[in-house]
């Protein structure tokens, strides 16, 4: 069954405990976390306090996604601080085996993001050395971004690729995820599910999880 990764760059942090004790009661097991620095994204959000502060709060997986430039720079503080899941952009920088070497030093497990308009056949070379992908479904930067059908090229792309050549990595997609085309994406290939304002703005959490779990349930 595909997994359900609620971002918390769109929590309500007023009630962030409130609101992950209501995740982990409906069975979710995966928070993603955005990081991202205004230098290779467009924006700045959390960090390593607030990250360190959640992983006090629940042992839930942190999967941590560093839109950041030169990635190879935090690994071991954001390890440090807790996070399960380190992932970086294909794109950041040019030290991939290097940084995914290390991550699993540390203990942690490595995966990599690519944009929707970087090809998911680029990143081939770099398939056997880590546990995910990360497919971006919106232009990194902002949540609330409407979904890029395009980008399930690459979902589809890289299950193909993992089928055929006996690989074990999760497929994973990002941005605009929502009620309406989940089980599209999941059908692609996808086996986990970032959501963001779909889980935290559109109305209750508790019935918003609810009814993205009954869909990945049916898959």
């Amino acid at each position: 069954m595909a997994k359900l990764a609620p971002s918390l760059l769109s929590a309500d942090f007023i009630k962030l405990g409130e609101q992950i004790d209501i995740l982990k009661s409906k069975g979710i097991s995966y928070l993603h976390f955005d990081v991202m620095d205004g230098i290779f994204v467009p924006n700045i959000s959390i960090g390593i306090p607030v990250l360190k502060s959640i992983r006090s709060y629940t042992d839930m997986v942190l999967d941590v996604h560093l839109m950041i430039t030169q990635p190879e720079r935090y690994i071991d503080a954001f390890s440090a601080a807790g996070a399960d899941i380190i992932n970086i952009h294909y794109e950041a920088t040019d030290k991939h085996i290097e940084i995914f070497k290390r991550i699993r030093e540390l203990g942690k497990t490595p995966a990599i993001t690519i944009k929707p308009r970087t090809s998911w056949k680029e990143i081939i070379p770099l398939l056997k050395y880590v546990d995910m992908v990360l497919v971006m479904s919106v232009e990194p930067g902002f949540g609330g971004q409407s979904f890029i059908p395009e980008s399930l090229n690459n979902v589809r792309g890289l299950k193909e690729y993992r089928d055929n050549h006996g690989l074990a990595f999760d497929i994973e997609i990002d941005g605009g995820i929502n009620l309406e085309n989940a089980e599209k994406v999941v059908s692609a290939g996808a086996d986990i599910l970032v959501a963001g304002s779909s889980v935290f703005s559109k109305g209750d959490i508790s019935e918003q999880t609810e009814k993205f779990m009954d869909i990945l349930e049916k898959r």
